[in-house]
């Protein structure tokens, strides 16, 4: 038996192609990547410092509200 493609099925398979390449995931090199862990770990440093510089009461209220 002899399988048929008809014009319908190539055109949705040809559609479908372009999106499953752009889904397929790209990874940085490993040294890039502990570049850029290295990267964020010195600006959360170097914020939490920025922030410490300030002393705030313990009455001081958060500007929202936890609601369960």
């Amino acid at each position: 038996m002899k399988a048929r493609l008809t014009r319908r099925k190539a055109a949705a398979a040809l559609l479908t192609v372009p999106g499953m390449l752009a889904q397929a995931p790209t990874q940085a090199p490993a040294s890039e990547r502990e570049q850029l862990l290295t990267t964020a770990r010195k600006q959360a440093r170097s914020t939490s410092e920025k922030l410490a510089a300030y002393e705030i009461p313990m009455a001081t209220e958060p500007a929202f509200q936890f609601r369960a």
